[in-house]
């Protein structure tokens, strides 16, 4: 929510247009903007994984607008047909309190397979699938290295060492930074913001590989404010726009090759990267959370 209204307080300064923001995670926003499909409150959908922009493309709930930038972006960060395009991207991360662990004498996880350690019975915080597309994503991840089957094996595993599941994608890292938890999962920006801000913080890419998510910004259909909303789209696949995530730290990753992601912050070609299918992603959504909540 912080770094949604830096940025959006810098298109503002840029533009001269106000921005009123509604702060929910990927599956609350998607049912409102569902169930006000015919009297739209909102004029964009700023941010979450760009599987759910695809869903909400098939339920006719976007337009299409192709932007200026369109051909900066590559050609897995944005809509054929402008429906959504890329804001920013992020790996999934582990968080850790090494100073915590330390002290119960538990050693600093390396891969997805150390998490299921006995000694970390009740210490890890994570999202909820059933709320967050960051969990989400999580899920795709592990199908991807290892198989469905395999993967729901190694959730129900990885839940007798669950502390709690987050209705926020982004509750974990506050968690670990309080110390409330020693060990959280999300995606990276809230781990590297800690470790900046010089918190006992150890942010571990799990050796395995990590999916990442494209963060995408879409217009929804009977935007009251349709020029504004391209102005929007506009300026944020811009150098300009762009350049905001570096000078704002928000610790996202840049969607534009020719846009640096700053000082400290790791390049995705130093991450063992996971991609999967943004299609099957949005196709296979509700299935695998179901799965999730009946098996994990």
């Amino acid at each position: 929510e912080e770094n949604a209204t830096r940025i959006l307080n810098a298109f503002s300064e840029a533009t001269g247009v106000d921005v009123q923001m509604v702060f929910l995670s990927s599956g609350p926003a998607l049912s409102r903007i569902e169930a006000e499909s015919n009297r739209p409150q909102a004029d964009v959908w700023f941010g979450a994984p760009s599987e759910n922009h695809i869903l909400a493309r098939e339920r006719g709930l976007t337009q299409a607008y192709v932007s200026e930038n369109a051909d900066a972006l590559p050609g897995n960060f944005r809509d054929p047909e402008g429906y959504w395009h890329a804001i920013y991207t992020n790996p999934l991360a582990v968080g850790v309190r090494t100073d915590i662990l330390e002290g119960r004498g538990a050693p600093v996880p390396a891969s997805w397979e150390d998490l299921l350690n006995p000694a970390y019975a009740g210490l890890i915080q994570m999202p909820s699938p059933q709320s967050s597309g960051t969990a989400y994503a999580v899920i795709l991840t592990l199908a991807e290295l290892w198989g469905e089957d395999r993967a729901f094996e190694y959730m129900r595993e990885l839940n007798a060492n669950v502390q709690t599941y987050t209705q926020s994608g982004t509750a974990p890292s506050g968690a670990l930074g309080v110390g409330e938890t020693p060990i959280a999962l999300q995606f990276s920006p809230g781990f590297l913001k800690l470790a900046d801000e010089g918190f006992p913080v150890e942010v571990i890419f799990p050796s395995e590989g990590v999916g990442y998510e494209v963060a995408a910004v879409s217009i929804l259909q009977g935007a009251a404010n349709e020029a504004e909303a391209q102005q929007l789209v506009d300026w944020i696949t811009s150098v300009e726009g762009q350049e905001q995530l570096t000078a704002n730290r928000t610790y996202f990753l840049p969607v534009r090759g020719d846009v640096s992601a700053g000082e400290g912050i790791p390049s995705l070609d130093d991450i063992t990267l996971v991609s999967y299918s943004a299609a099957f992603a949005s196709d296979n959504r509700e299935r695998l959370i179901d799965r999730w909540a009946d098996e994990v």
